[in-house]
């Protein structure tokens, strides 16, 4: 089940991980497969002082991650004056979810207004190739909910859009997405609902990256905006998707590409993935949180 601990110290010490109870797992009636829930970011909502935990639900048949997954959605509790709140599934009603629609892993922005901007990867059914679309929700401290759902982000490789984050920095969106095709992609947006044109993340000479099928994330300052991705490389040809290490680049908001001048090791490959298996760090899923 999903745990939860805190910081008080920015990260240098941690409570003792304790289990959050609405995100445990569920049995499904007299079968043995359960309902869990994965891909769990936590977020402070200021006007309602109240933090948001969303991932969305998975299931398992005993032990093992269930090979036939059943629908899947959003799930969420809220943290409020010391204690969790119940489970909850933030509905969202449109046939081209019918499938599955997320914001799994996914970065959001709270808006003036207590509005939150995120967004979500969607699919009609099992085998199709899943769109992005920016969302806004309304959020009052207990109850999450889709307010307007902007235009669709396609792709038709493997899996399509997926683990889509948003940000906002200098009074605009941006949103990276992962695929499936040896690229990420990257979009901008004044109102986080209609997107420019998606573009691959390239350096600044406009070569693009290879970052095989990883997710990106922003970190974001209120001078510059960066990105914090994995990448091909000499370096870890041998770690699977070439999970590790992180780096991170300043983007230009302008041109959408990163300024390679400026790219720098955040968090070490360590080992090369077959001399020191042992030791090697398989990263790959992150996030990043402002302090």
């Amino acid at each position: 089940p999903v745990h939860w601990m805190t910081s008080r110290d920015l990260g240098k010490t941690w409570t003792d991980p304790q289990p959050v109870p609405p995100l445990g797992r569920v049995k499904q009636g007299n079968s043995p497969t359960e309902e869990g829930v994965c891909d769990v970011v936590p977020e402070w909502h200021p006007l309602t002082k109240s933090v948001l935990a969303m991932g969305h639900n998975v299931f398992y048949s005993g032990p093992k991650f269930s090979a036939d997954q059943p629908p899947r959605w959003p799930i969420y509790a809220v943290w409020r004056d010391g204690k969790w709140g119940p489970r909850r599934k933030l509905e969202w009603p449109d046939p081209r979810g019918a499938y599955i629609y997320s914001n799994n892993c996914g970065q959001r922005v709270v808006l003036p207004n207590g509005d939150i901007q995120m967004s979500f990867t969607f699919g009609a059914t099992k085998g199709e190739a899943r769109a992005v679309a920016g969302v806004i929700c309304g959020f009052d401290g207990e109850t999450l909910t889709v307010k307007q759902v902007g235009e669709p982000i396609t792709n038709a490789k493997g899996r399509g859009r997926l683990e889509p984050s948003v940000t906002q920095c200098q009074g605009r969106f941006f949103l990276t997405i992962r695929a499936e095709d040896s690229r990420g992609y990257v979009c901008a947006s004044d109102d986080g609902l209609k997107w420019t044109p998606k573009q691959p993340w390239a350096w600044d000479d406009g070569t693009p990256l290879e970052l095989s099928t990883t997710q990106q994330h922003w970190l974001t300052h209120s001078d510059a905006l960066f990105l914090v991705y994995t990448r091909k490389a000499a370096s870890n040809a041998n770690v699977i998707r070439w999970r590790s290490p992180l780096w991170v680049a300043q983007v230009d908001p302008r041109t959408l590409r990163l300024r390679r001048a400026t790219e720098r090791v955040v968090l070490p490959l360590v080992g090369d993935g077959v001399n020191d298996p042992d030791r090697v760090a398989i990263m790959g899923n992150f996030h990043t949180t402002n302090v």
